[in-house]
């Protein structure tokens, strides 16, 4: 496999990385994170004109028709220095999942999302579910002027920031689940805002009769399935990349508190039990690097089986080597690391955050275990 990236791949991880070290510094995420929304329309405003929120848009919608190589390299930016706007939910997820439902709904609001215009995220998961996106007790009954929504949604990320709600539902005439795009200021619409262990916000959202025109069922009626595991093995693949930006932070900043803490008039990155520390973040740093790239080329593959064995693997060796190189890190800078003041404790916390979304450590063993079973199986 080719792991070089094209000149024009380089020059768009340029663009994202000068934008988070001149304009989203540390302080300035600081403040951001204080603020009641959580995030900053201006940022997501700025974003929009670097054309980024336009990266998996379409062409002949006026994107860029960007994949998941250059999703990754731009996530490995974002991770770094930690994003707080909705850049994965809206223009990553969302973004994917509108790009593989047919229909005028869909594709007014997937050329909106690319301009920044509005924000999406994506809901489909329900309390009790776990990560069994597939499971659905949200209901959608046809009405004569369209559709009334019922259910709960669980940790929506950015639900409250986003304009648009993709939620998934069940109908009576199909055995397969919709998608329906749901204002977030609709009637019966409550979302009730969560903040993550990292700041970020999530959300619980719930639909009480819920009113839509027949236009927010977007794919048709039970079509969605695909369009939804597309979208996801996507998105997957882009918070991998997201938590080995966080790593490589991590690993520059504690590399670079080594060589200025001394102890005995010496740099304590001098001492050989600390080198050797520093060379396991580091090995654990390029293996999850390694299988993000993996994640990020496999995303899409036509083989479902192998694309969801690849993506499971990947998630469980970036979620072990991002739980050692937080804590590491952590151990390292002594007291401080645990400080708020520090950038290492808020890069640790995003790890911990982005390790449970779309399936945690545990459950991508499991389902990587199961699949290797059922390959593994002898034919009838």
């Amino acid at each position: 496999m080719d792991f070089d990236l094209s000149q024009e791949q380089e020059m768009l991880a340029e663009t994202a990385r000068r934008f988070m070290t001149t304009k989203y510094s540390f302080e300035r995420r600081r403040e951001i994170l204080a603020s009641p929304a959580g995030f900053s329309h201006e940022v997501w405003r700025q974003l929009a004109e670097l054309g980024l929120t336009t990266l998996l848009v379409p062409t002949g919608q006026g994107g860029l028709g960007a994949g998941p190589i250059e999703t990754m390299v731009v996530m490995n930016a974002f991770g770094a220095g930690m994003l707080l706007e909705p850049f994965w939910s809206s223009a990553v997820h969302s973004t994917l999942l509108l790009s593989k439902l047919d229909g005028p709904g869909a594709a007014k609001l997937l050329e909106q999302l690319g301009t920044g215009e509005r924000i999406a995220t994506v809901g489909d998961t329900e309390p009790g579910r776990r990560y069994e996106a597939g499971s659905l007790n949200t209901t959608a009954e046809r009405t004569a002027a369209g559709w009334t929504l019922k259910g709960v949604k669980s940790m929506v990320l950015h639900a409250a920031a986003a304009d648009v709600l993709l939620v998934t539902a069940r109908t009576r005439s199909a055995a397969g689940p919709s998608v329906f795009a749901v204002s977030r200021a609709a009637e019966g619409v409550t979302v009730r805002d969560i903040r993550m262990i990292d700041g970020r916000r999530a959300g619980e959202v719930h639909l009480s009769d819920v009113r839509v025109g027949e236009e927010a069922l977007l794919g048709g009626d039970g079509h969605a399935a695909s369009a939804l595991k597309e979208a996801h093995d996507v998105a997957l693949a882009a918070l991998c990349a997201d938590a080995v930006g966080v790593m490589r932070a991590l690993l520059n900043a504690t590399q670079s508190y080594l060589q200025t803490r001394k102890q005995f008039g010496k740099p304590i990155g001098s001492f050989q039990a600390l080198q050797h520390r520093i060379v396991d973040m580091l090995i654990h740093y390029e293996q999850a690097q390694s299988m993000s790239m993996l994640a990020a080329m496999q995303c899409m593959a036509a083989d479902e089986g192998e694309r969801r064995r690849t993506l499971s693997a990947a998630k469980v060796v970036v979620g072990q080597a991002g739980r050692f190189v937080g804590q590491q890190a952590v151990q390292l800078h002594g007291g401080m690391g645990m400080s708020d003041e520090l950038d290492v404790s808020h890069l640790f916390k995003r790890l911990t955050a982005s390790e449970l979304l779309l399936g945690d450590t545990d459950h991508h063993m499991q389902q990587f275990i199961a699949s290797q079973a059922a390959v593994r199986a002898p034919r009838p």
